[in-house]
């Protein structure tokens, strides 16, 4: 009998546990909800527009930071719109509003006629009936300054070690030649992949990260442009068809590279918590400023993406401890913000939007 009694009383007590947990989760949840809408309104920009109308030269960066003190959190503020394919796509003319829903600030997008307004242009597909095609009559804004990036973008690339050095190489130019500029011919020797045309390389850096010695990868910094005019076993005849500067025997052959000037990204913060360092800078030296195109050693691997925003912080000096007789290294303090533009498997390009104090190879970076 008291057996056939506590039973029940057991199980009743286990489902009163099992509700009390899902209301506690259940009222974590809103309240984690009402926490995250008052975190983002109190980023809002002290003076910041309720309405601000998009102009020619605008960015995305430019524009977010209009609005908060974050610019990277701009994703989480836009309300959908189902009449608007892309609103991270914004054209000249675009008016974007502060608007609040149920309590919480969200950003709302109206076309202007740039965006809205369409040519229309000769279908390229074949069919039996008339067909158009329509895009925008202005090009959507970047999310960075694109004039400080634009090399990069296209450009230079990060190969592994073994496709540098079995790609293949420039013998000598015509006429025994050995510095060729556009409109030269040159003869390449290697086996050839199929591509309509062919950038040049030369060996840049090799990039080695700092805290494991793992090697990233080798920079293929990009010097020219060819085409292949002849062929005889395994040596080719070149045309120089376009330069950044001169083309030396040695430098490699790779084909170009399918891509499009990636400028429709957006601000935002990297999906997890990650860490890295700043381990070389464009400019040749070893200082960084405004502007400056940083590598970093955190690529795709570890869910890096176009757009990312990081928070860059000072490396700490290092210091002499006279009472424990010992060097120490000092705090790293906070001293920038980069968005990283181009992403590779184990690294990847930003570009430094600001500084609040000189910075350096091998200062760190952070989720912001």
């Amino acid at each position: 009998m008291c057996r056939t009694a506590y039973v029940p009383y057991a199980h009743i007590a286990c489902v009163l546990r099992a509700l009390r947990f899902i209301v506690g989760c259940f009222t974590a949840l809103l309240l984690s909800g009402a926490a995250a809408a008052d975190t983002l309104a109190q980023y809002l920009k002290p003076g910041h527009p309720d309405v601000y109308t998009v102009v020619k030269g605008d960015t995305l960066w430019d524009i977010s930071g209009r609005f908060l003190d974050r610019p990277w959190l701009w994703p989480e503020l836009w309300q959908v719109n189902p009449q608007i394919d892309n609103p991270h796509l914004i054209y000249p003319g675009d008016r974007i509003s502060l608007v609040y829903v149920d309590g919480q600030p969200r950003l709302r997008l109206d076309r202007g006629d740039a965006g809205r307004t369409v040519r229309l242009t000769p279908s390229d597909t074949v069919s039996l009936h008339p067909e158009v095609r329509s895009t925008p009559l202005e090009t959507a804004i970047p999310a960075i300054r694109l004039d400080a990036i634009q090399s990069w973008l296209v450009q230079n690339r990060v190969v592994s070690e073994a496709e540098m050095s079995e790609a293949p190489y420039v013998v000598q130019g015509a006429s025994e030649r050995i510095v060729l500029g556009a409109g030269d011919r040159l003869y390449v020797r290697g086996v050839l992949p199929d591509s309509a045309s062919y950038n040049f390389v030369r060996k840049g850096p090799l990039y080695v990260d700092p805290e494991t010695e793992e090697v990233l990868g080798r920079e293929a910094t990009y010097i020219g442009l060819g085409q292949t005019v002849a062929q005889d076993d395994d040596i080719a005849t070149f045309l120089v068809q376009s330069t950044r500067e001169e083309v030396q025997i040695g430098d490699r052959v790779l084909p170009t590279e399918e891509r499009r000037l990636e400028s429709t990204f957006f601000p935002s913060a990297p999906r997890d918590e990650t860490e890295g360092v700043i381990i070389s800078v464009f400019s040749g030296v070893t200082q960084v400023g405004q502007y400056d195109v940083v590598v970093l050693n955190r690529g795709g691997r570890e869910g890096i993406e176009p757009g990312n925003v990081m928070a860059i912080y000072k490396r700490g000096a290092l210091a002499r401890d006279r009472i424990a007789k010992e060097t120490i290294r000092l705090p790293s303090e906070r001293a920038g913000l980069l968005m990283v533009f181009r992403v590779f498997e184990k690294l990847s390009y930003g570009l430094v939007l600001e500084t609040e104090r000189p910075l350096a190879v091998y200062d760190e970076v952070r989720s912001p």
